[in-house]
């Protein structure tokens, strides 16, 4: 029985008449009569009581024609389903990212993706970059957002904006009305950093650059991540040098300074992997290109 077999057979069993259901099918009667009978063969069942005047299912052909109609809607949901799901309109999406992205683009990415795709499953996992590596590599996550990039040659990056470090200090610290800090007084200071591991990462490029502006790093505190390091920084237990980005989202208990002279520049790329074919990271990494144009 093919599904050829068993739309004709539900037409038959819906007009219990042959030559309505030929019609219907738009084809002649004799080939309609003959598939079913065929059908019936291969059944090893007969399906219609055939009288004079009028045709009747018998049990056999009533339990097909429930069966057959659940078969036909559940192969059209099912092309329906892999159809949206090839276009990208359904499915779901891994997404990884270091957690300054919050305060930059990666909001605004996600409400754009939303929007155009709203039937798409997005799960959101805040990692550092070590960590968005491996599960790229092992395919936990599909796309990732890293700060500046990852390098691997089994992946494609594609940068989205670049921005300056800034200072994150204590409210409690008196700065006047200055919106500039000087790069030596950060000396005076507890710098925080993060993440301590694994190493080399973030932290260490903000070491880098403090040194090579000519300035050996203070006293160092160490945390696993920026919500971390922005905490201690509000109950004033140091000063943090992060992405600009950050200060768009104002917290109790620090403020923000621009550093004079500027030390670096920070990017943030989103990053896939080279044989990465699905629809759905295709469509995700537009978007992101696309509100980042905006942005800049």
């Amino acid at each position: 029985m093919n599904i050829k077999q068993l739309n004709y057979f539900i037409a038959v069993a819906e007009e219990l008449h042959f030559g309505r259901a030929a019609d219907r099918l738009d084809m002649a009667q004799p080939p309609l009569s003959r598939q079913i009978k065929q059908l019936e063969e291969e059944l090893e069942a007969v399906l219609f009581n055939r009288g004079r005047s009028a045709i009747a299912l018998t049990q056999a052909g009533e339990r097909l024609l429930e069966r057959g109609k659940s078969i036909i809607a559940q192969l059209d949901d099912t092309r329906l389903e892999v159809r949206r799901l090839g276009q990208g309109a359904e499915g779901r999406l891994r997404i990884g990212f270091v957690g300054s992205a919050t305060f930059g683009i990666l909001p605004n990415i996600i409400r754009s993706y939303r929007a155009n795709y709203p039937e798409v499953n997005l799960s959101l996992n805040p990692m550092n970059n070590a960590e968005l590596h491996r599960a790229l590599v092992s395919r936990e996550l599909d796309v990732v957002f890293a700060r500046p990039t990852l390098k691997d040659p089994e992946f494609l990056s594609k940068q989205l904006v670049e921005e300056d470090l800034i200072l994150a200090l204590p409210d409690i610290v008196d700065t006047g009305s200055r919106t500039v800090a000087k790069l030596e007084r950060l000396m005076d200071h507890n710098l925080i950093l993060y993440p301590e591991r694994p190493r080399p990462s973030y932290a260490d490029m903000v070491l880098n650059a403090i040194e090579s502006s000519g300035f050996e790093a203070p006293l160092r505190i160490w945390c696993m991540d920026l919500q971390t390091a922005l905490g201690l920084v509000a109950v004033g237990e140091g000063v943090c040098i992060v992405p600009a980005s950050v200060s768009n989202a104002p917290r109790k208990g620090m403020k923000f300074l621009k550093i004079d002279p500027g030390i670096a520049r920070t990017e943030l790329s989103v990053n896939y992997r080279l044989d990465e074919q699905g629809v759905h990271v295709k469509n995700f990494v537009n978007i992101a290109q696309k509100v980042a144009r905006k942005v800049l």
